[in-house]
């Protein structure tokens, strides 16, 4: 699932499975399999749709697709690979793997394939939970192979998959009790040509850093990180430490010096902000030492809650290296809106730049 779904609000998302689209399923269903009960299929999809959420719409169409398929699971499973690359939206598409997920539990090898066929047209990330939970050795030997598969989405689920914290998902406390299980595939893929893969290796090794950090600062310490590709793993796996200022995890990634700094200038604009609208931050540097500094630039928002008092969320800004005597002028917008995890409360916002891990300005805006 892309994460630009999960930053999405899910109540919105649920049109994905809008009645114009389950009309599409069953019409390309019938086609491929003349013995599919279309009308059966859409009078289930449809009864109480208004009132279901995204993912109560996706279990809807993987249930009512069981209903209505003539076959035992095997021969439903072939139907099902086959309307695949006809669906027109690949998270529509994850019903097929929940389908899978659902029926395929005493049928493990040949549902683990399935899934593998199916991960390229809509991710099988949520769908193979459900075997590792039930198996996770024997599963995670299977996603082990799927780690060297020529496919860059099904190496994607070698990793994804197996995220103790998957949004969305249920999570799997065995691999976050004990992230050495799932360490082959992070290893195999900790420098994979394919961005899409390495954001979620990274993804997971972030997972586990929030239970596990000197683990995952341990294993990320022996990677070649001269690798480009090792490198960005590293910066983005740990990120959430490096926003708590976590000195080990910067020095990682090259930042763990303080920062020697002047901040000629600051600003938060507008002063004044109403919800929907656009906040600009501008950021001026000016190096203070004869030497080349990397930096690592992030903000927080200290966010208002409902009691009154305020609570900070930590945003990524940039990383740069800065020459000696050199200045740098960075800017950033950033749109204040509600988000399904985020409601915002009028009042006073205080805002703070951070130089690898040290506080070193600070700002304000008033919400309406």
């Amino acid at each position: 699932m892309s994460d630009d779904l999960q930053l999405e609000d899910p109540t919105a998302l649920k049109h994905i499975f809008g009645r114009q689209r389950l009309a599409a399923i069953a019409r390309e269903a019938r086609d491929i399999c003349p013995a599919f009960d279309r009308e059966r299929f859409l009078v289930l999809c449809h009864h109480g749709l208004d009132h279901l959420s995204l993912m109560q719409r996706l279990r809807r169409v993987s249930t009512s697709l069981h209903a209505s398929l003539p076959g035992d699971f095997r021969a439903n499973v072939e139907v099902l690979k086959r309307l695949a690359p006809r669906i027109d939206s690949s998270f529509a598409t994850l019903a097929l793997g929940d389908y899978v997920a659902l029926h395929g539990q005493d049928d493990v090898d040949f549902s683990l394939e399935a899934l593998k066929f199916l991960t390229p047209f809509g991710s099988s990330e949520f769908a193979i939970r459900a075997f590792l939970q039930r198996d996770p050795h024997a599963v995670l030997a299977t996603m082990r192979r799927w780690a060297a598969d020529p496919d860059e989405h099904v190496r994607r689920l070698a990793s994804e998959g197996c995220r103790p914290r998957l949004p969305w998902a249920s999570h799997l406390p065995v691999l976050m009790a004990d992230p050495g299980l799932a360490e082959p595939i992070l290893q195999a893929l900790r420098a994979d040509p394919s961005p899409y893969v390495r954001k979620s290796v990274a993804n997971h090794l972030n997972d586990i850093a929030k239970v596990h950090p000197d683990w995952v600062m341990a294993r990320i310490e022996a990677w070649p990180l001269h690798d480009a590709a090792c490198a960005w793993i590293a910066r983005h796996a740990l990120r959430t430490l490096i926003k708590r200022g976590d000195r080990r995890a910067l020095t990682i990634v090259g930042a763990g010096a303080a920062p020697r700094v002047d901040v000629l200038r600051f600003e938060v604009a507008p002063g004044l902000l109403t919800l929907g609208e656009n906040l600009s931050l501008t950021l001026e540097l000016r190096s203070v030492t004869d030497t080349a500094q990397t930096l690592m630039v992030d903000y927080a928002i200290h966010y208002v809650k409902a009691a009154g008092h305020a609570s900070p969320k930590v945003f990524k800004w940039k990383m740069l290296d800065l020459a000696a005597g050199h200045g740098v002028t960075l800017s950033k917008r950033q749109m204040v809106r509600d988000f399904s995890t985020r409601t915002h409360h009028p009042g006073r916002h205080v805002v703070e730049v951070m130089v690898n891990g040290e506080r070193l300005a600070e700002s304000f805006f008033d919400l309406r």
